[in-house]
């Protein structure tokens, strides 16, 4: 009996063992029982099964990704677009995952990617290229995992996100021309009222130049002949008093003035009678008539 004990206590051992099991805070588990399912959405923790009949197979519960290859979509305006997207979604249902994807994430993955494809399809069929690439971004994400959810509710599986990447517009199609060439028609549009803008601008500023020039000559000729007129003034009340305190020298200075404007380049001729009061400071200068 005593060569038993060993052995005894070996089986003992290994079938508490395997009687225990651990669920980690990542993880969900399903509890089998001869290949039928008696317990699912089994909770992180320690947990106890039936050693031999029952068996446990666990599941990431985290949320995962899904980078689906770029696919072309039409728009509303029949616009063949290339659109990069990827998908996060996490297991909801563990029992409908299983009997769906046999607990397998690739084949979740292979399942979900059409569903979501379809989804996007639907969206943009029903969307211009600018709603589509412009600022409705949030609310394409938000309807797309809406229609995505329902299909996916089938595979116990639950998507959190769909987000586009990138949309490009095909290179061998003719959307890629007529967007360059509306980007260049409103570029061009831009340009020619930002220039006449600009002409307008400069005109503005001409005219007010031009304004300016003419009040400001305006007013330097009045100032010019408000202080000419001053000057004229005081000169004539300078030879108003010069003629005053000696009458004769004033009109010897005048004489000189008028003989030296008429003789000063040494080339003029003048003819006068020589009794000429023009003549007079030369008769009575002393020498010979």
């Amino acid at each position: 009996m005593k060569t038993y004990i060993p052995v005894i206590a070996v089986v003992l051992g290994f079938l508490a063992l395997n009687s225990v099991y651990q669920v980690r805070e990542n993880e969900v588990a399903l509890r089998f029982q001869f290949g039928r399912i008696v317990e699912s959405d089994i909770l992180p923790g320690i947990h106890f099964k039936l050693p031999l009949a029952q068996t446990v197979m666990k599941f990431d519960r985290r949320v995962l990704s899904l980078d689906g290859q770029p696919e072309r979509y039409l728009t509303s305006e029949k616009k063949d677009v290339s659109v990069d997207f990827f998908v996060k979604w996490r297991i909801a249902d563990v029992r409908k995952f299983y009997g769906a994807a046999a607990g397998i994430e690739a084949n979740a993955t292979q399942r979900l990617s059409p569903i979501v494809k379809e989804a996007i399809r639907n969206e943009f069929n029903q969307r211009t290229l600018k709603e589509v690439v412009g600022g409705v971004r949030t609310n394409l994400a938000e309807r797309f995992v809406e229609v995505a959810n329902v299909g996916a509710a089938e595979l116990g599986v639950e998507v959190v996100d769909v987000r586009i990447k990138r949309i490009d517009l095909p290179e061998d199609g003719g959307v890629l021309g007529s967007v360059f060439e509306r980007m260049r028609a409103e570029r061009l549009r831009v340009a020619n009222a930002l220039r006449a803008q600009g002409t307008e601008q400069s005109e503005i500023i001409r005219s007010n130049a031009d304004r300016q020039r003419v009040v400001i000559v305006a007013e330097a000729d009045r100032d010019s002949q408000r202080l000419r007129g001053e000057g004229d003034a005081v000169a004539a009340e300078t030879y108003a008093k010069a003629f005053g305190q000696n009458a004769e020298f004033y009109a010897f200075s005048r004489s000189l003035e008028a003989y030296r404007n008429s003789f000063g380049s040494g080339k003029d001729v003048l003819v006068l009678d020589r009794d000429s009061e023009f003549m007079r400071y030369f008769k009575d200068s002393g020498g010979p008539r």
